[in-house]
């Protein structure tokens, strides 16, 4: 059975080599595939992983998936260097080269105009957290002596949480205003768990700014003078990337 193609982005036609030692999902060799005004990077990969029902079954594998969003990004991270590429979604595979060419035609007019709008930019992604509401005094204190004692108690933990809660609420979306101002395009994503975050806290703004790289000092610059004052509260700056979040058309986002 024939290698399909795994592609990983799009992007104009570059002068610059990539890495002759780039190496793609599974391991294999990356090339650039010119048809037109347009480049698809992509690389050979085995229908027995990457054909329909074999790739539904892996997508439910953490660990499979993580390899291969690695080793995608990693691509992605590469021709960054030589051009300013858009990065496809995870696992686009065409059949053959001649289905790249045709995924190329399909998408061109799209394609050109979301090239034409990450040139030259960046993303930078921007999360707050908040420490979890220490409790109430009374709480660390003896255990009550009625049950109204205790629902005083509990009143009192629930009114201290809420107030922790909006406070990190107003204090993240005065922040994402700000940063907005300093950005070309802005997406909130979901709340990132915390067992995916790994970060102390509870994530309560998930946000990605698009930023001209030429700008880029300015935006963190500004990142690190709006630091949040409060007590239990943090930013964390992660950057600069290939901007992901804006890889979709503006109509589908």
């Amino acid at each position: 059975m024939n290698e399909l193609r795994y592609v990983y982005a799009v992007s104009r036609p570059f002068q610059a080599a990539l890495p002759k030692d780039l190496l793609g999902v599974a391991g294999a060799p990356v090339y650039a595939l010119g048809h037109g005004d347009l480049v698809a990077v992509v690389s050979a990969v085995s229908p027995d992983d990457f054909d329909e029902a074999p790739l539904k079954a892996h997508l439910e594998n953490l660990d499979w998936l993580s390899d291969t969003a690695r080793a995608h990004e990693s691509v992605v991270a590469a021709l960054a260097s030589v051009t300013s590429p858009l990065p496809l979604r995870l696992a686009t595979v065409c059949r053959d080269d001649d289905g790249v060419r045709r995924l190329l035609d399909s998408g061109h007019a799209r394609f050109l105009r979301t090239l034409e709008r990450l040139d030259g930019r960046v993303e930078w992604g921007v999360k707050v957290y908040a420490e979890t509401p220490a409790q109430s005094p009374d709480s660390a204190g003896p255990a009550p002596a009625t049950g109204r004692d205790y629902l005083r108690r509990r009143l009192e933990e629930r009114r201290t949480s809420e107030r922790s809660w909006e406070s990190a609420d107003v204090v993240s979306r005065r922040l994402h205003e700000e940063l907005a101002r300093h950005a070309e395009a802005v997406r909130l994503h979901r709340p990132q768990q915390a067992q995916l975050s790994q970060a102390a806290g509870h994530n309560v703004l998930n946000a990605a700014y698009l930023v001209p790289r030429e700008e880029s000092a300015a935006f963190v610059e500004t990142v690190n003078r709006l630091q949040p004052e409060e007590p239990g509260l943090s930013a964390e700056l992660t950057g600069p990337w290939v901007p992901y979040s804006f890889a979709g058309d503006e109509d589908e986002q």
